[in-house]
């Protein structure tokens, strides 16, 4: 590797001349061969991925245990209070506690990768300021460590359904697609936040807030059924409705598939905050060495 000064944007890049994987820097050349320079970087990325999920429980006393303890709690006070309390009806014919932990799985994946994206680029400052790469690497690389997590809840429902004697049906084989939409609603959000938290610290705090309200406002809890028919239009433009039911529907045999205009709301708010969030970071990522 070589250090090449007087990159256009003002940075210096990292390269390799004599590498057939070397990248030339040249007017519009960034831009032009952005989306090539990602598999040139790969390996940041993997590094950086590493580096996430190493630190992520670092100096904890119980290190990775606490992604086996905070949804276990979570999926207990929500039994408690939506179940016990306030006795909704869970509108499946499982134990209250599994339905309110098939839906924690999508919506602990989307709030981890949106919190964690938004804080990547400014947390990883120092890297920003010094070399070119290109910077989208890092809150992907964010959304993807989220994914340990979520592949830990897998295990865990795993355990779950055998305690309780509960199998999956057959519309388990449409997970994966449920899967990439709420992966598409947490990079693109995750991308938007990232953007706008570089030049407006404020969102450090706001995004925190989002989580928690968005927590309440989605079908984690309680089950869609609960809400009443003349409000599940309205209440579908929150696109998380759509995953969750989704991933209760490929879990829980006889839970009743996503509305046609709830999946149909879902699909468009995902590819639109992916468009959205790719333009918005691409926008202002020239910006951000001078920013940061």
């Amino acid at each position: 590797m070589a250090l090449v000064d007087n990159a256009p944007d003002g940075h210096r890049l990292i390269d390799a001349p004599q590498d057939k994987n070397s990248i030339t820097i040249e007017p519009g050349g960034i831009d032009r061969r952005y989306w090539q320079h990602l598999w040139s970087y790969r390996e940041l990325f993997i590094v950086l991925a590493r580096r996430d999920i190493s630190v992520r429980y670092k100096q904890t006393v119980i290190g990775v245990a606490w992604a086996v303890i905070r949804p276990l709690l979570t999926m207990l006070i929500f039994t408690i209070v939506f179940g016990r309390i306030a006795q909704l009806p869970s509108g499946v014919a499982v134990p209250y506690p599994l339905m309110v932990f098939v839906g924690m799985l999508p919506w602990t994946f989307f709030s981890s990768s949106v919190a964690e994206a938004a804080n990547s680029v400014v947390q990883n400052s120092a890297l920003v300021s010094k070399v070119y790469f290109p910077r989208v690497i890092i809150p992907f690389a964010s959304v993807v460590t989220a994914f340990v997590d979520f592949m830990i809840g897998i295990v865990l429902l795993a355990i779950l359904m055998v305690f309780y004697r509960v199998a999956p049906g057959w519309h388990i084989v449409y997970l994966p697609l449920f899967f990439m939409l709420a992966f598409a609603l947490s990079l693109g959000s995750g991308l938007f936040f990232a953007a706008l938290n570089v030049k407006y610290r404020d969102f450090r705090h706001v995004i925190p807030f989002l989580v928690q309200l968005g927590l309440y406002i989605s079908p984690v809890g309680f089950s869609t059924a609960a809400v009443p028919s003349d409000w599940r239009v309205l209440y579908a433009l929150n696109p998380m409705v759509a995953v969750i039911d989704g991933f209760r529907w490929c879990l829980i045999e006889g839970a009743p598939a996503p509305e046609a205009s709830t999946l149909a709301i879902g699909v468009v708010a995902a590819l639109g905050l992916v468009v959205l969030g790719v333009w918005k970071f691409r926008s202002t990522e020239r910006e951000f060495a001078d920013q940061i």
